[in-house]
């Protein structure tokens, strides 16, 4: 079977992040970046546990959330100057490629 877009930019957006993340000053390490790191671990997360049927409008929904936060923890990492506007801007259009993919998801779900 064939994986899944979201699944597998998903995965490449955590693996690019996470290192993005260890570069920011120690004080902001274990408050920004653990919040980032881990934001986008329960997006992930959220994904598989739509793949069950029977949680899968829940697991959806909760995922949009995971990723607005994402946005929100993204945009405050760049205000506060701990990613430069290059990295940001990567990540924004990573993050709204993801939004996209999950909101055809959630549309098609609707649909059936």
């Amino acid at each position: 079977m064939k994986e899944s877009p979201l699944f597998s930019k998903s995965y490449d957006f955590i693996q690019w992040l996470i290192p993005q993340t260890v570069k920011f000053p120690r004080e902001q390490r274990f408050v920004v970046a653990q919040r980032l790191q881990n934001t986008a671990m329960d997006f992930m997360e959220c994904l598989y546990f739509a793949t069950d049927k029977q949680n899968q409008t829940k697991a959806l929904q909760r995922a949009d959330i995971k990723l607005k936060q994402l946005r929100f923890y993204l945009r405050l990492s760049h205000d506060l100057k701990l990613m430069n506007t290059r990295r940001f801007e990567h990540a924004s259009r990573l993050v709204e490629e993801l939004g996209r993919l999950l909101g055809a998801w959630i549309y098609n779900i609707k649909r059936m």
